[in-house]
């Protein structure tokens, strides 16, 4: 390979991991980039531990031996996730153009500099494309003979964007009330289940949910955005487990080895969205993987259709209500209770019933319109 000399500042974000920040740290030294950005967090309140932790993980950045020059954004108290991070970028895209962005459990390839400054410059005056992500989460699947591929998936272990992308970023998801009560995201996803698994994602983060990846995936879904993937995992995560932040519990993503790809880039000749591969992600990340999105067992299904076409609407209800004590979190069994509610006449309970599914899931359709039609009996 070439002599590659890598030119993009780099923003490594940290917090109280120095055992992680270590590892990453190690292949941004080997890359030395020209400008390092750092944002770390303070110590929580009531952790005392967190001291000694947050200033170990800041002492690392200490150790820059190259010519580089070191921007400090290190917060004087602790800040939730998504503050600290989404203000620390507010900053980082007012000091530069664009930039690599590294958390400090997300270890990549060396390749992966190489891989974001190229598409970095190819890229820049391309709107659609709002993110370069080193991250390939196909297992193997779908491989293709171009070193990328285009997604709807915007994946942060180890990314890049340009200060275009990141100011149509809002905190706030202003326009969410919008596409969630004009269906839009049936318009986005022409799937139902990721519909309603995305509906309840964006719901929950705004209202507060204490995480800014969803946001940055709203603001790429509402301006047609599309991020680069590519062929082969570049980032390897290696923070699951019970210091993170999020990913405490262990996952089929965790580790991925973080893989070597070659120079020159074969690049795509058309900017057209890998539709099977953005399935595959659908189905193996996010709303296939979901209990949300799961349909009841087949047992309770033929139990509750068995009494139902013997009118034994009573025995129905005691069977649906069984299955919502067991599992009072899914909302889908408060569909069968209002369908239930309806046929015994129970029109005030019925309705009770199907706001609290749609306050859960704005998008059941079904729920819907059985609640206009118990409206108008």
């Amino acid at each position: 390979m070439d002599k590659f000399q890598l030119k993009t500042p780099v923003c490594l974000i940290i917090f109280k991991r120095p055992e992680t920040t270590e590892k990453v740290f190690e292949v941004i030294r080997e890359a030395k980039p020209p400008k390092l950005l750092v944002i770390a967090n303070a110590p929580r309140p009531n952790q005392p531990e967190d001291v000694e932790k947050c200033a170990a993980a800041q002492a690392i950045i200490n150790r820059v031996d190259w010519n580089c020059e070191v921007l400090r954004k290190y917060s004087d108290i602790h800040l939730n996730c998504r503050e600290q991070i989404y203000t620390g970028l507010d900053w980082v895209f007012e000091l530069v153009e664009e930039a690599i962005i590294l958390e400090d459990d997300c270890v990549p390839h060396p390749t992966f500099f190489r891989f974001c400054e190229e598409l970095l410059e190819r890229y820049r005056s391309n709107e659609q494309i709002m993110v370069i992500a080193g991250d390939n989460f196909q297992f193997g699947h779908n491989r293709q003979e171009y070193s990328y591929y285009f997604s709807r998936y915007n994946h942060t272990w180890g990314w890049a964007t340009w200060r275009r992308a990141w100011q149509l970023y809002d905190n706030e998801m202003k326009l969410w009330p919008k596409v969630r009560d004009g269906n839009w995201l049936m318009d986005i996803l022409q799937d139902s289940d990721a519909a309603i698994y995305w509906s309840n994602i964006f719901q929950s983060v705004y209202h507060g949910f204490d995480t800014w990846d969803f946001p940055w995936t709203f603001a790429n879904w509402i301006h047609n955005g599309l991020s680069i993937l590519p062929n082969v995992n570049l980032v390897s995560n290696i923070g699951f487990g019970s210091d993170a932040t999020h990913t405490k519990e262990q996952s089929k993503l965790a580790n991925i080895p973080a893989e070597e790809i070659t120079f020159p880039l074969q690049h795509p000749p058309c900017v057209i969205r890998n539709i099977e591969a953005d399935d595959f992600t659908e189905k193996t990340m996010f709303s296939g993987n979901s209990k949300m999105t799961q349909p009841a067992s087949k047992n309770f299904i033929q139990q509750l259709l068995t009494e139902l076409k013997a009118n034994n609407n009573t025995e129905a209800l005691n069977l649906v209500e069984r299955e919502i004590a067991s599992s009072p979190d899914e909302p889908g069994f408060y569909y069968a209770k209002a369908l239930v509610l309806t046929r015994l006449g129970h029109i005030n309970e019925a309705v009770e019933s199907l706001n609290y599914l749609l306050a859960a899931v704005p998008y059941h359709q079904e729920g819907k319109k059985l609640l206009e039609y118990v409206k108008n009996c």
